[in-house]
């Protein structure tokens, strides 16, 4: 089998402050494949960016360890020029010199990559190309944002860290970061994205993570993390068992026992639910029962920013309780 791209083991970062010691990861496991593009996401605080800045080497560690093709990035000498020569980092915030043009800086890191791309094909895919030769202070937000990753993605890396890429992007630049981000995912490249965009993660995601105060809470496919957390919406039109708040009392009454809650939208009605095969089952039998016609049946499973939000307020009550 071949190894992970990226590789942690019970890794601890912590931090001295006037408080004392804290600690914001806490004995943290990753695995990420070769070619995979894995999605770390957590609310502020939660240690994501700790761990993203320990595995580019930018930040200490207490305990754990840590491996990036290989090699730990704390190494020296020829292993840390090897790793630098296969990792491309797109940082929250840019440190680029305002006075020099995307051309310059481009020309410069290209030129520190034993295989880079060529300036033409990168400026071309990240949307610079009318912005090129511009300075750097002129460019906006969301065309600098596009020159961080360019400056990435440049030297071909095999590992791609991306912390919040698309920030600062409206709608159609941030598509077409995805679009850049999934010819690099096609191309084999491993990456490592954080974003506060829910949609962005579930889009390009072959598998998430989301911790909270520096621990692993969950870990899987989107797909399969929307199916076992969060809750269904199950939609149908019913016909012929009498008015509405009538049919309403009914079904709850059907569905006691069972964890829901009932809304009409028009003459729909709406069952939200974790246990959307029970729902299913009895809302047919009690149709049968009653003679009534069931009718466009839909069923919308939950996004992943529904998911995050129920993992995030399941740990916040936990802490209530404390």
């Amino acid at each position: 089998m071949m190894s992970p791209a990226i590789k942690v083991n019970d890794l601890v970062v912590e931090y001295t402050s006037s408080q004392g010691t804290i600690r914001a990861v806490n004995g943290l496991d990753l695995s990420i494949a070769e070619g995979e593009v894995y999605a770390l996401l957590g609310e502020n605080g939660a240690g994501k960016t700790s761990t993203v800045e320990v595995l580019e080497g930018h930040r200490s560690r207490v305990g754990g360890q840590v491996e990036i093709l290989g090699i730990d990035p704390t190494a020296g000498g020829s292993r840390r020029r090897e790793l630098r020569d296969q990792i491309g980092i797109v940082l929250q915030t840019s440190g680029i010199e305002p006075e020099i043009t995307p051309r310059e800086v481009l020309t410069l890191f290209g030129a520190v990559y034993r295989n880079p791309y060529s300036l033409s094909d990168v400026v071309e895919r990240v949307g610079l190309a009318g912005f090129v030769d511009q300075r750097v202070g002129s460019l906006s937000g969301g065309q600098r944002r596009r020159l961080d990753l360019a400056v990435a993605v440049i030297g071909r890396p095999r590992v791609l860290f991306l912390d919040e890429p698309t920030t600062g992007f409206d709608p159609s630049a941030r598509r077409n970061a995805w679009e850049l981000v999934r010819s690099l995912h096609a191309d084999g490249t491993t990456i490592l994205l954080t974003t506060h965009y829910l949609e962005e993660a579930e889009f390009l995601a072959d598998r998430v993570g989301v911790i909270s105060r520096g621990e692993m809470l969950v870990e899987g496919p989107p797909r399969e993390l929307q199916q076992a957390h969060g809750r269904s919406v199950m939609s149908v039109e019913i016909a012929g068992a009498g008015s509405l708040s009538d049919v309403e009392a009914s079904v709850a009454a059907v569905l006691d026992g069972i964890s829901s809650t009932l809304a009409w939208q028009g003459t729909r009605l709406l069952i939200t639910t974790e246990e959307t095969t029970k729902v299913l089952e009895r809302i047919t039998r009690w149709a049968l029962s009653m003679g009534a016609d069931l009718s466009e049946w839909s069923i919308e499973r939950p996004s992943l920013e529904q998911v995050f939000l129920e993992l995030n307020a399941d740990i916040d009550r936990e802490g209530d309780d404390d």
